[in-house]
This record gives C-alpha cells, sequence and structure tokens, in this order.
C-alpha cells in the first residue's frame, strides 16, 4: 500500500547529519500548491541546524497559505496563520499586531495548533481560556479570545465552522473586587518629588524631571519617553503629543506615529514650573530637534518598560511600593476634578475620547455630600 501523503503545511522526519565544518538537517515539506519539497538548512551544530529549519517551516508556511482552502480537515495552527496574514495588513499599529502575535505564538498555536479547525468547540476554547486566566491573568486570556475569535470568524467564512465557537465559551471575569483609582494628594506629590531630588540612584535614571512631566501633564509613560524637541514650544509653553516609544520584535525601539485614539493627538499647556524645567533641559544640551527630550543614559529613545522598572524601585525606596507610573494621570484627572472641571476636560487632557473612561478609571474616590448624612440624622433616637 502506497504511503499516504503529507498533509498540506506539514513535514516528515528530520534528518541531520554532519555537513562540511558543521551540520545540515533537512526534511520533506509539503507546500500549499499539493507538491512535496526538500527543505534543508545549516548550522554550525546540530541543535542550530534543526532550529534554523524549524523556522523556516514555520515561516514557508506563513508565505504560503495564502491562497489554501480552509476546511475542517485544516490544522488550527494553519488557519491561525492565515487569519494573521490577513490581520496584518489591516493597518494596525506595531504594538497591536506584536500583541496578537505574541498570544498566536505563546498561547494559541502551542495548546490548539495541531487540533482541526472541526475540533474547535465551546468547550475546547472555553476550557483554554480559563487556563490562560489562571496562569497569565484575565487581561491576557481576553485578548487570547479576540484572537480566537477572528480565527474561528475566518473558518466560518471558508466554510469550515457553522458557527463561532468563542461566543458561546464561558465570560472571563477578573478575581477580587476592583479597586478604586488611586491618586496622590498635592503634599503626597511633593514628598514624592523631594524623595527623588536625594535619591542619588533616581538622579542618575534622570527620572525627576520624567516624573515632574508626567505629573505636569498626565502623558502616559510611552507617551512622555517619546517627546522629542522639535514637538515642544518653550515660547507658547506648550507640547504637542505625537506619538509614543514601543519595542517592537525585530524592530527595537520606535516612536509609533498613532495615538491610541485620535483623541491621542494633542497640544497641551504646561504650567510654568514644567516650562522652566524644559528651559534648563534645553540650555543644557546639544540635542537635534528630532532628538528626544527625556533621553535613555546611554542616548536614544527611552524604553518604557525599563523606565517602568526604574520608577518601581524609585518607589520602592520612597517607601510607596503600591504606586506604578499610571498614578500621575490618575492625579493629574483628581486634581482636575477637585477643582470644578469637567470629565470633558480632563479626557481631552489624558487622551481620552470618552469622558467615561475618564470618570470611571481616573477620578480619585472623595467623599461625596449626597445629602443623606443630613436625613438620617432622625435616626439618631429611634
Amino acid at each position: 500500500m502506497a504511503r499516504p501523503p503529507l498533509a498540506l503545511g506539514t513535514y516528515g522526519n528530520i534528518t541531520t547529519k554532519a555537513y562540511g565544518n558543521g551540520y545540515r538537517a533537512r526534511c520533506r515539506y509539503r507546500d500549499f500548491d499539493g507538491h512535496t519539497r526538500l527543505v534543508e538548512r545549516h548550522g554550525t551544530t546540530k541543535g542550530a541546524a534543526e532550529q534554523a529549519l524549524r523556522l523556516a517551516l514555520r515561516d514557508r508556511a506563513r508565505v504560503d497559505i495564502g491562497g489554501a482552502d480552509i476546511t475542517g480537515e485544516t490544522k488550527v495552527a494553519v488557519l491561525a496563520e492565515a487569519w494573521y496574514q490577513e490581520f496584518a495588513h489591516k493597518g494596525k499599529s506595531p504594538s497591536t499586531l506584536q500583541a496578537y502575535r505574541d498570544r498566536l505564538d505563546r498561547q494559541v498555536i502551542p495548546s490548539l495548533g495541531n487540533l482541526r479547525v472541526r475540533e474547535l468547540t465551546a468547550g475546547t476554547i472555553d476550557r483554554h481560556l480559563r487556563t490562560v486566566a489562571e496562569k497569565h491573568g484575565p487581561g491576557t486570556a481576553k485578548l487570547v479570545r479576540s484572537v480566537l475569535n477572528g480565527v474561528c470568524g475566518l473558518a466560518i467564512r471558508h466554510d469550515a465552522l457553522d458557527r463561532n465557537p468563542v461566543r458561546d465559551a464561558g465570560a472571563i471575569t477578573g478575581t477580587g473586587r476592583k479597586k478604586a483609582p488611586k491618586a496622590l494628594t498635592i503634599a503626597e506629590v511633593r514628598q514624592l518629588r523631594a524623595f527623588l531630588t536625594y535619591d542619588d540612584r533616581a538622579i542618575r535614571r534622570d527620572l525627576l524631571d520624567f516624573v515632574d512631566m508626567m505629573i505636569a501633564t498626565g502623558l502616559r509613560i510611552g507617551e512622555c519617553a517619546a517627546i522629542v524637541w522639535d514637538a515642544v514650544d518653550l515660547a507658547a509653553g506648550t507640547v504637542d503629543v505625537r506619538g509614543t516609544a514601543v519595542r517592537i520584535k525585530g524592530k527595537g525601539l520606535i516612536i509609533k506615529p498613532e495615538p491610541k485614539s485620535e483623541a491621542g493627538w494633542r497640544k497641551l499647556l504646561l504650567p510654568s514650573w514644567c516650562v522652566e524645567m524644559l528651559q534648563r533641559r534645553r540650555a543644557a544640551t546639544t540635542a537635534d530637534r528630532e532628538d528626544p527630550v527625556f533621553p535613555a543614559q546611554k542616548g536614544g529613545l527611552r524604553d518604557p518598560s525599563n523606565t517602568q522598572a526604574d520608577l518601581g524601585e524609585a518607589f520602592d525606596d520612597a517607601g510607596v511600593d503600591d504606586l506604578t507610573s499610571h498614578v500621575f494621570r490618575k492625579t493629574v484627572a483628581t486634581l482636575m476634578d477637585d477643582a470644578g472641571l469637567t470629565a470633558r476636560a480632563a479626557a481631552d487632557q489624558l487622551g481620552h475620547s470618552k469622558p467615561s473612561l475618564t470618570q470611571d478609571v481616573y477620578f480619585g474616590r472623595k467623599t461625596r455630600d449626597t445629602g443623606a448624612a443630613a436625613v438620617l440624622e432622625s435616626l439618631e433616637h429611634a
């Protein structure tokens, strides 16, 4: 009996042999035109050659699957790659593409990739999402759910599924009660700034001016890291928020020019003390107009993740280890609320398209005089 052919997009046994000064790994791979071809890669060690071959086979599948038919017998890994090729051409930001790619490579394909499309049931997906939530948290699980929803949507368009099983999977819920937004008082801000002034490590990492900029504007940490001198108008006392610093695999740190929403494009008026700080920095540097205002210690863009870690260490040293950089955004929003400014004004400052988000997430809870206390006084002698 003749040996059955390899399934489309799969390969046979890998053989590795010494070759010249290194090793050669090879196997047969069935391309999506139906032809089986010999694929080989080389490396200085046996393991390196095999790893190079596996990466080549993975990338070969990503290139070839575009025109393939998707059926109920298609591997989920092949379906996922086909969906990502389509998703990658929708004009999404680099950080969004990286986030979805990571979820495919780290959760979806390792756990579900060898299943057939017809085996994607609500129960299978529900168990997978619960496992992801337990290991990585509800935030990651919700992103995986979004990825799987798109993947299954593509299968439906190819008639490989008759309904989207992701919609029937259970809801992803967080653990514990949601905390009220944390915001600093003016006294707490002054106390934190005073500590940073005397913290040698914070001074060496140039954190004080960076923190001042965040307090003065309510910018996200990536937005603050992306400010270049050309965006600062010292005469007018304004700063243009034009993008955010992100790290993209294979590209390194870049300034992503697209904001999180249209409301992210904004020009902000700065308090006088912040303008004075920027004037001092401008006088002390010979940086070009396209150089960052708050560069890394060795020059170039400041990595938001590394800066977040630096701030965490500074907060720990100051005895306020429950804070994150987001506390400054919430502080700005809460101070605006306390001053009687509208939620719309606070949303414009923070770059939110919806004032309701600003109210629910960024306004610190304060004591409200609802009138109930006065009414309930009558119960004193009841």
